[in-house]
């Protein structure tokens, strides 16, 4: 039995119904309350529990061969800094040791390329970055480098762990509606008024999905392994957008310098239009930041593989439009 901690989330819905495909058992690990819509029609155990409660997450990862921890606040408007703490480091050190007390055979903790301190722009990022909370920019990439660092220590005690880091994610399954989903949505519903310059590297779901069963398979104790993609800006997205649905994109680009200056009164403007917030103070930082990722280790220990950026947006649309979301 396989246990995926998170398993309503975007990638975590997405790893269930490939682990099921591939025959595995799943027992998917998700909080109380939490709505079941991603998952209600996979053939899984549902088991609810709080990651924030030591007791809680060892009664769900009894008896599991395989823990794939994948929950966490992925949050870019910084008000979630206390929960965000809560979950994506404490909860990971109460993941690792019921892991340990329950003799799970593999853990697999999904942390991100955020929790790696950039190098200069331009140079790679790959595995040999640094991991430092104090080097890195807010608070969703100190929470993951903090967890990452409890990762890689718990595995001196004899936890074997593997560390996955994803670029940005991408494509469908976006049952919640993921930052790059609401930039889709917003455009789709014509309500992109300008966009900001700037790009990134994103990894589509699916992809990154099948690198963390490649990483329970094949993956060797102790290592990270980037799980990136292909690196987009912001106007490219938009300019397929227009170019597969027909739809006029907008014509205002907001320079780097008044979008990182107005962007401390976004969340104002989001809540005032009751939508997830896009052009926040992080979001337009890592828009700008050094996007030269590098999978090569995956690729070449794993069998990790990615597909171009342009087939998970538009998989990313027609998915939307079948949801009712367009």
């Amino acid at each position: 039995m396989i246990g995926v901690i998170g398993a309503t989330g975007h990638l975590g819905n997405v790893l269930t119904r490939e682990l099921l495909e591939r025959g595995y058992k799943v027992r998917a690990i998700i909080p109380e309350g939490e709505d079941i819509t991603p998952i209600k029609d996979l053939s899984v155990e549902i088991f609810r529990a709080d990651i924030t409660d030591l007791s809680s997450v060892n009664l769900a990862t009894m008896g599991l061969e395989c823990v794939f921890h994948c929950a966490g606040i992925i949050g870019i408007s910084g008000k979630q800094r206390n929960l965000m703490y809560r979950v994506n480091v404490e909860g990971t050190k109460n993941v690792i040791d019921a892991c340990i007390r329950n003799k799970v055979r593999r853990l697999i903790y999904t942390s991100s390329v955020h929790a790696l301190v950039e190098p200069p722009y331009g140079e790679i990022i790959d595995e040999t970055c640094e991991i430092n909370p104090d080097k890195v920019y807010g608070d969703y990439a100190k929470t993951k480098a903090m967890a990452t660092l409890s990762v890689l220590e718990a595995t001196k005690s004899y936890l074997d762990a593997i560390i996955l880091c994803p670029s940005g994610i991408i494509g469908p399954f976006d049952y919640k509606i993921s930052e790059m989903g609401q930039l889709i949505l917003d455009f789709l519903n014509r309500r992109l008024k300008a966009y900001i310059d700037g790009a990134y590297n994103f990894a589509d779901v699916r992809d990154v999905a099948l690198g963390h069963i490649y990483a329970m398979e094949k993956g060797k104790m102790g290592n990270l392994y980037i799980l990136g993609g292909e690196t987009i800006s912001v106007f490219g997205i938009l300019d397929f957008l227009e170019s597969i649905t027909g739809i006029e994109k907008p014509n205002t680009k907001m320079p780097y310098w008044i979008a990182y200056a107005t962007s401390p009164f976004t969340p104002i403007y989001y809540s005032i239009v009751k939508t997830k917030p896009l052009f926040t103070t992080y979001s337009v930082k890592v828009l700008h930041s050094n996007a030269n990722i590098s999978s090569k280790k995956a690729i070449e220990q794993l069998g990790y593989s990615f597909r171009p950026v342009k087939e998970s947006i538009k998989d990313a649309y027609y998915w939307f439009i079948r949801q009712g979301k367009i």
